[in-house]
């Protein structure tokens, strides 16, 4: 069994966003909801859903992001 890097997707309240993606986007988002499906069972209804903690992910993940996120907040804080 593969680990992937999203593995579940949270129930959260939505922010609207509508954006337009490349065919192939789509077909990857697709994929990768049919590959969670066969690997957890997880089934995803609709694929843009997957969106939302691939971009936490990447953010998580992004060294100097997070670097910059932590700048930040020191700023707010003082």
């Amino acid at each position: 069994m593969t680990k992937l890097k999203i593995a579940a997707v949270l129930e959260q309240r939505p922010v609207k966003v509508t954006i337009d993606l490349p065919a192939e986007i789509d077909r990857d988002l697709r994929a990768y909801a049919e590959l969670m499906k066969r690997e957890s069972g997880c089934s995803i209804e609709d694929p843009v859903r997957l969106i939302i903690p691939m971009l936490r992910r990447f953010m998580a993940t992004d060294r100097i992001f997070r670097k910059f996120r932590r700048q930040l907040d020191r700023e707010r804080e003082g």
